[in-house]
């Protein structure tokens, strides 16, 4: 029983639309209707500006950490990353948003972050440094998917001071989530090959490419 309750309690934590409520509260705006139209990090920055963007992603990222933690908050012998999970499903079909919401970049870090602190930063920096290169939060978002997929898999037999055990469902969850993402950025893919993707000036604004 007790499980059941935390699971929908995780679930109803990645269901809050931060982007929408803080669009709305804010900014007497709904971001479902400006830029891409969608709910998370990446539109809030482009049609509600950086404070906005940052709030955003602290948030979903906090989403993903508090549902991970609630096995331990609340003693079950649970693997955290099934709580994670449902965070994820919340934040992608959230019940306070007509189930339309984000891509799941954000709260799957927040997930990691509550699993294993060492291997949030070492993806972190994956991301961080991916982005810089491609200047393309889609392009980085799906390249370091695919990364830190792999990653589960070689750091802790490579650097298991990062990540000290193998874990499969951790790995099973970073296949799923990257096929996912994928599947999520479909557009995007398009318009990366068409050369109209936009693309983050680090002064976090965007612009199209040419």
């Amino acid at each position: 029983m007790k499980f059941i309750v935390l699971l929908i309690i995780a679930y109803l934590l990645g269901s809050i639309p931060s982007g929408v409520w803080i669009g709305k509260l804010f900014f007497k705006k709904d971001i479902r209707l400006f830029g891409s139209g969608n709910t998370g990090t990446t539109n809030t920055f482009r049609v509600l500006g950086k404070k906005a963007g940052i709030t955003v992603l602290l948030m979903d990222i906090l989403k993903g950490t508090l549902a991970t933690s609630l096995p331990l908050l609340f003693s079950l012998n649970v693997n955290p990353l099934v709580f994670g999970v449902a965070a994820v499903l919340g934040h992608t079909f959230p019940f306070f948003a007509n189930f339309k919401g984000g891509k799941a970049v954000a709260t799957s870090a927040g997930m990691i972050l509550a699993y294993s602190p060492t291997f949030f930063v070492y993806s972190a920096l994956i991301f961080i440094i991916t982005l810089y290169i491609t200047s393309m939060v889609s392009l980085t978002s799906m390249v370091s998917a695919v990364l830190i997929t792999l990653s589960t898999i070689i750091i802790p037999f490579a650097i298991p001071q990062i990540l000290p055990r193998f874990d499969w469902l951790l790995t099973l969850i970073a296949v799923a989530l990257t096929i996912f993402i994928f599947v999520r950025h479909k557009d995007n893919i398009k318009r990366i090959k068409e050369g109209t993707e936009s693309r983050v000036s680090f002064g976090l604004g965007a612009k199209n490419s040419k």
